[in-house]
């Protein structure tokens, strides 16, 4: 992790500050009151690095106020000890950011990695993988996660096009969206052949999946869900 401490209140800072947080939370920027929970924290650091970066502030209200931290060493001394949880290894900056009242802000930005998807291991010794979806943070499915690795090799997808790719695309063009459960079921595949499928899809852009905890969402590429 990058540090860059500012230990002189500025003015300008704090009024950039402010501009971000008026902004509310969303795809690329998340609150945190403190690091009472730094589980939480990495969760939302790991979705940003696997989806496109994001800026994560601990000091400010999930209602956008800005009571900042009292003790900022110690929160970020809490951070980093949690961020060796993380696997690959992310490259985060860490800036203080004096309010001019014996308060601090933390702003860690993260950028998209090329090392995704990271993961952290959870106490059952299982490996989680997360991605932000609007404003909230959410485990990646399976599909998800093979959709980000197989991404990152950059190279020509190819698909078969036979009954079921003919009959899911019909499928959507009726329903619009359908989950990896529906097409099981609509198709009769086994839950492997089916996964795949969708999988190959989407990295051959026929497709477009939008993650969601209760199931996948996947659409014609060309349509907008």
């Amino acid at each position: 992790m990058k540090l860059l401490e500012s230990v002189a209140y500025n003015p300008e800072q704090v009024r950039h500050l402010r501009k971000l947080v008026a902004k509310g939370e969303g795809n690329t920027l998340e609150f945190k009151r403190k690091a009472a929970f730094p589980e939480k924290i990495i969760r939302e650091m790991i979705a940003f690095a696997n989806t496109s970066g994001g800026v994560l502030l601990v000091g400010i209200g999930d209602d956008g106020s800005i009571p900042g931290l009292k003790y900022p060493d110690e929160e970020s001394h809490v951070i980093s000890q949690a961020l060796t949880k993380i696997v690959p290894v992310l490259d985060i900056r860490e800036t203080f950011i004096p309010l001019g009242n014996s308060r601090v802000v933390l702003q860690y930005d993260i950028i998209e990695s090329k090392s995704k998807p990271h993961y952290v291991i959870s106490p059952t010794q299982s490996k989680e993988y997360f991605v932000r979806v609007d404003d909230k943070t959410i485990k990646a499915s399976r599909e998800v996660r093979q959709i980000i690795k197989q991404k990152q090799k950059q190279r020509d997808i190819r698909f078969r096009y036979g009954d079921h790719e003919k009959f899911l695309m019909q499928y959507l063009e009726e329903n619009k969206s359908i989950t990896l459960k529906e097409f099981i079921s609509a198709s009769g595949l086994k839950r492997f052949y089916a996964s795949n499928k969708l999988i190959l899809l989407v990295l051959a852009n026929v497709l477009s999946v939008v993650p969601h905890e209760n199931g996948d969402r996947y659409t014609l590429a060309f349509e907008k869900f």
